[in-house]
């Protein structure tokens, strides 16, 4: 079958003060935000990744360099739109995204339903082509001492 492509994302980035949380195109109320030359969107950058990966086509590091000043406090999801229309125009769309937070808090299901919903409206998707699961990794690892918060993704790509 040459007509469906799938592709996975991972990212993470470490929790600071003095920055927002922004996790799927959704500010959140935290003590801590996520340090990134962007806005830190781990989920939106794990999105991304996949959509990018189904088609080999490198990593969002390829596109938008964090050495590149124009990208310093960019919109995670503004750059989500720009490698959708790259997938587009290769012939693309999306046929749904599947994805994950690793996060001990804040407590994420009360805005999943945010997240879904500004994610499939950037991507011009239904809310139901977009999952969001939040999930915890029992004060295991990096992520369970709260010093960062990680995100995977899984997007199948039909070709248009």
């Amino acid at each position: 079958m040459t007509n469906i492509r799938i592709g996975n994302g991972y990212d993470i980035h470490r929790l600071v003060s003095d920055r927002p949380l922004i996790l799927g195109g959704v500010s959140i109320e935290h003590e801590l935000g996520l340090l990134g030359h962007s806005d830190a969107d781990v989920l939106t950058h794990a999105i991304m990744d996949a959509m990018l990966g189904a088609l080999s086509l490198g990593d969002i590091g390829h596109y938008f360099p964090p050495t590149d000043p124009k990208w310093a406090g960019a919109d995670s999801v503004a750059m989500l739109t720009q490698v959708d229309r790259l997938i587009q125009d290769n012939g693309w769309t999306i046929g749904n995204v599947d994805s994950v937070i690793v996060a001990e808090r804040p407590k994420l299901k009360p805005h999943i339903k945010a997240m879904r919903d500004r994610l499939a409206t950037a991507l011009n998707l239904q809310p139901n082509q977009v999952g969001i699961k939040a999930t915890t990794n029992e004060t295991l690892d990096a992520t369970g001492r709260e010093e960062g918060i990680a995100a995977y993704a899984v997007v199948l790509l039909v070709q248009q």
